[in-house]
């Protein structure tokens, strides 16, 4: 059964930057696409950013393009997402999600994504 556990999360300041890692059990990582979401308060879950198995280049959302960047570590089996110039628009909780196999292009929605963590908050203030 596979597990996403996602760390990293917190309070920090507008400009500041945050990595948040997720780490995966339970199957064999770099068999899996990878992705992150994020749902703010009152709002739809939505999609940050996502790689695939052999970790080259991600795919990112508008929103967050030049300010995040998604890696993988297979061999800790870890997915990361650094954050910069943080916003207090980024204020939500964040997810990281899996999706089983290989797959063209970017999977960009929910429903393409089988597994999901719990989520970690991270709070932008202004």
């Amino acid at each position: 059964q596979v597990q996403l556990v996602e760390s990293g999360g917190g309070l920090v300041q507008a400009g500041d930057s945050l990595r948040l890692s997720c780490a995966f059990s339970g199957r064999s990582f770099s068999s899996y696409a990878m992705g992150w979401f994020r749902q703010a308060p009152g709002k739809e879950r939505e999609f940050v950013g996502s790689i695939l198995w052999n970790g080259n280049r991600g795919y990112y959302a508008d929103s967050v393009k030049d300010r995040f960047s998604i890696s993988r570590d297979n061999a800790r089996t870890t997915l990361y997402l650094q954050m910069n110039s943080l916003k207090p628009e980024d204020t939500a909780v964040y997810y990281c999600a899996g999706r089983y196999g290989s797959v063209w292009p970017h999977p960009v929605q929910e429903y393409q994504y089988g597994y999901w963590g719990q989520g970690t908050q991270v709070t932008v203030s202004s």
